[in-house]
């Protein structure tokens, strides 16, 4: 019997179809993991998680730890002044900063670290086999990246952070609820800066905020300054008082007069780090001279920042010397991308060194040297911030107060 002849077109017909078969299999296989990885990411940022996954891997993750005896933390981070940004900026600018901010956890945490947007703006952090020390290692490094983060048409962001470590029988909505708690205690204080809860029993616990020191170590500073040039920490504390005036005019917040205040008064503190025969030089410096005192910023900031929570104070500080037009130092920052506290520092700090009499110059008139901070309006000071300053300034001197 002769085999059965099968057209050539027949099966080319047949394996026209099989890929054709073959070519939808794959696609439905790419959609089921499009959806899978949709249904598991975060609209804002494809590289968080949901808040849902979060928790069921949360969940399995505290088991584990449970069950092997291993150290597990999480962290809870919110977005200073959100809202109001979201007011200025509107929602468009907000997300921006929201996935911005997703991008700068991923590059500040391992591999093995999940995270979330468990809220509006805020976010979550798992630390698998992670103390709270270490974690709190990890999350400050994050604020520190946010004080530098260009997002929203705005340069520098900052959150305020709580922590909290996995104690024996603890469930998954008890270790989030500590870490919420350490986080209000941060936000309580002004935000940017990391809490840790600290738990004292199975009955309850304790937050300890890690800036909870930070009047006794202001203070310090500030002593330690005045051990080297009295006329610097006198200097400082008129600063302090001038700005904040300054701030208020300007509308700023609670929390940003604080900062600004500390500030103020620690806004030379670098000069602890300049010899004594520059700092106390009877005449001008001479151009070596000055390139050391040019960096008592940087010196400062060094300082400041080794103090837990006082990240956008130690910005601020940085940025001091920097000039609206760019021309100034360290950085050579210009215009908004210049802290607001340390634009209004640098004006208060010029207007009360032009006022005082000093051991190489006399000082200049109250007259002279709201000519002098007009004239530069612009190009050295943020012409806002001189409108504000001058006018506070020519209030007082109409009411017969001192001046400074």
């Amino acid at each position: 019997m002769e085999p059965i002849s099968v057209p050539v077109f027949a099966s080319r017909e047949n394996a026209k179809l099989a890929e054709q078969l073959e070519a939808a299999r794959v696609r439905i296989a790419e959609l089921e993991f499009e959806l899978a990885r949709a249904t598991s990411r975060d609209p804002i940022s494809s590289r968080l998680l949901t808040l849902r996954t979060f928790r069921t891997q949360l969940e399995l993750d505290v088991q584990r730890a449970a069950r092997y005896g291993r150290e597990l933390s999480v962290a809870v981070l919110d977005i200073d002044r959100f809202r109001q940004f979201n007011l200025e900026r509107g929602y468009g600018s907000g997300d921006l900063v929201l996935a911005a901010v997703a991008d700068a956890i991923i590059a500040g945490t391992r591999t093995n670290d999940l995270a979330c947007r468990s809220g509006g703006d805020e976010f979550a952090v798992m630390f698998p086999e992670t103390d709270a020390a270490g974690a709190a290692d990890a999350v400050g490094r994050i604020l520190r990246s946010l004080e530098s983060l260009e997002a929203g048409g705005v340069r520098g962001h900052s959150a305020a952070a709580g922590v909290a470590a996995l104690t024996p029988g603890q469930t998954p909505e008890s270790l989030l609820a500590s870490a919420s708690a350490a986080l209000e205690t941060a936000r309580a204080s002004g935000g940017g800066h990391v809490a840790v809860f600290a738990a004292t029993g199975e009955a309850g616990g304790e937050i300890e905020a890690l800036a909870g020191v930070h009047g006794d170590v202001i203070a310090a500073l500030a002593l330690a300054l005045g051990e080297r040039d009295r006329y610097t920490v006198d200097h400082s504390q008129s600063v302090v008082d001038l700005a904040a005036k300054v701030g208020e005019s300007l509308a700023l917040d609670a929390a940003q007069i604080g900062r600004l205040r500390t500030a103020a008064l620690l806004h030379d503190i670098g000069k602890v780090g300049v010899p004594d025969e520059i700092l106390h030089k009877p005449g001008p410096l001479d151009e070596r001279e000055w390139e050391i005192m040019r960096h008592h910023p940087v010196i400062g900031e060094r300082i400041i920042r080794a103090i837990p929570g006082m990240g956008s104070i130690a910005r601020a500080v940085r940025h001091e010397h920097e000039r609206w037009d760019g021309r100034g130092y360290p950085d050579g920052l210009s215009g908004e991308r210049i802290p607001i506290e340390a634009r209004i520092i640098f004006a208060c700090d010029a207007y009360h060194a032009m006022v005082s009499d000093r051991p190489y110059r006399k000082a200049i008139s109250h007259r002279a040297a709201i000519g002098e901070l007009t004239a530069n309006a612009g190009t050295q000071f943020d012409p806002q911030v001189i409108e504000v300053l001058v006018g506070y300034l020519y209030g007082r001197r109409q009411s017969g107060l001192a001046t400074v």
